[in-house]
């Protein structure tokens, strides 16, 4: 007898930028300070988080102790 196996394709959970931020307990300010980018930058990227260069997704998951594969950094329509 035969069994079939369903193959089951796991994909990570990811958050958005935001709440790496607000897990790492950082504050706008404190967050862009650590990342090396203005205030205003991250907010932007906050609300688009596709304008995110690699580079930069790199520094964000070091400063924010928060792996980027888990991080949501889709470009937004």
């Amino acid at each position: 007898m035969r069994v079939n196996k369903k193959e089951v394709i796991v994909m990570p959970v990811q958050i958005s930028l935001r709440a790496a931020r607000v897990n790492a307990g950082l504050t706008l300010l404190e967050g862009a300070r650590a990342i090396g980018i203005s205030k205003d930058t991250l907010i932007k990227w906050e609300r688009n988080p596709g304008l995110v260069n690699p580079i930069f997704q790199h520094k964000i998951s070091e400063a924010y102790d928060f792996p980027a594969d888990y991080i949501d950094f889709t470009p937004l329509d």
